[in-house]
């Protein structure tokens, strides 16, 4: 494992263990909301966007975390595993929860100035809320890594999927 794409649900904590991941294999880690959302929330122009993913993964090691299509061939083509996240909806859903609460409550700077809204606890639209975002889309990304890892389209990838904290330890060790 040397190139790792890690993906999963909103609030699956995918940034966590990819954050853990990289240290253990001395790796770059970059996290792809952080480099899609530009100030004020603006998205990063496709080109943009893959350019500067392109650059990272050209290195020798690497753990990227993110789940956009924009980019997914350029970092599959280069990935030796997929590492996917796939807890319970229950677990997801109390995780992404207790996080943007304690992100607005504190003010915590995400990527580039920007921050989480109490509106991201009360809206309805999955394109405003995170936290409606991870409830409508868990089966979707369910359904898209199960068919990913039962595919044949990927032959040089290893998935490791992984349900519980106790799978995250154990693909750390």
């Amino acid at each position: 494992m040397r190139r790792v794409s890690v993906v999963g649900n909103s609030g699956s904590g995918k940034t966590t263990l990819a954050r853990r991941l990289a240290v253990r294999l001395g790796a770059p880690h970059l996290e792809l909301d952080a480099v899609y959302h530009q100030p004020e929330w603006k998205p990063l122009a496709d080109g943009e966007f893959r350019r500067r993913v392109a650059e990272v993964i050209a290195q020798d090691t690497w753990v990227v975390d993110g789940n956009y299509t924009a980019v997914r061939d350029l970092v599959w083509a280069r990935a030796d595993t997929v590492v996917w996240l796939d807890p319970p909806r229950a677990v997801v859903m109390w995780q992404v929860v207790t996080r943007t609460v304690r992100r607005v409550a504190m003010r915590a700077e995400l990527w580039n100035g920007n921050r989480e809204r109490w509106r991201n606890l009360t809206t309805l639209d999955p394109h405003e809320s995170v936290v409606m975002w991870a409830w409508t889309n868990h089966r979707r990304y369910r359904e898209r890594y199960e068919r990913a890892a039962a595919s044949s389209e990927h032959p040089h990838l290893r998935f490791v999927r992984v349900r519980s904290r106790g799978d995250a330890r154990r693909l750390l060790r």
